[in-house]
């Protein structure tokens, strides 16, 4: 026997090292692929065997982590709003005068939908549903408090420099805000037909975001008579 086969027989053979299993990000890229789910095919279009491909997760995984498909929506829809406002939150409305924070959250809220088209797909899959989920979210008030409260700060401080007006609901101005996105990005492709213009291009995109901080603005702003 030659010495390199004595040599390969001495050797110890190389033992394949244990595939350790990341949590973490099993359950992030679940949740991606879920979120892509319910968004394209709603809750009840959607399956479990559909996400569990699209994440390249075991199935099993998918339920030990997230319990049943109800449960898995509604994780991905808690998951959603806390997206939204950790980057409303950024924003440190407070630092910046009242005209710059409004413009900073009217900017923001346009780029979030735009950035994240399934996010609007996913909202109207829960307006569909009447709701009916995110009323079981226990932390949904608490997610949406601050940014209310945050609103109604950033206008008593442009009343008290005599820039706003002191008569505006948070809520409704948030709403107002929201749906300047809202609409115009999930409603792209037949607004585009309809009007005949591209509003998906760069130049129709910052041209709708110019137009809704002008609108959000002169809503705000004290009339000289007033």
């Amino acid at each position: 026997m030659s010495e390199t086969k004595i040599a390969d027989l001495d050797t110890p053979p190389e033992v394949a090292p244990k595939r350790t299993r990341n949590s973490a990000k099993t359950k992030a890229s679940i949740l991606a692929a879920a979120r892509v789910e319910f968004a394209d095919r709603g809750f009840e279009g959607a399956r479990v065997d559909a996400i569990a491909d699209r994440a390249s997760a075991n199935k099993r995984l998918l339920y030990h982590y997230f319990g049943n498909k109800e449960d898995l929506y509604r994780a991905v829809l808690l998951d959603a709003y806390q997206e939204i406002r950790r980057g409303e939150r950024a924003l440190s409305l407070d630092q910046y005068d009242p005209i710059q924070a409004m413009d900073r959250l009217v900017r923001f809220t346009f780029r979030h939908f735009l950035a994240n088209p399934w996010f609007p797909r996913l909202l109207g899959t829960e307006n569909i549903e009447n709701a009916r989920f995110l009323k079981t979210l226990p932390d949904i008030k608490a997610l949406h408090s601050p940014l209310v409260g945050q609103i109604a700060q950033i206008i008593e401080r442009g009343n008290e420099d005599g820039l706003f007006r002191r008569d505006v609901d948070p809520v409704q101005l948030y709403i107002s805000v929201a749906a300047l996105g809202f609409f115009y990005v999930s409603n792209t492709a037949t607004l585009s037909v309809i009007f005949e213009r591209d509003l998906s291009s760069v130049a129709m995109v910052q041209e709708r975001e110019a137009h809704a901080v002008q609108m959000v603005l002169d809503y705000l702003r004290m009339k000289a008579n007033a």
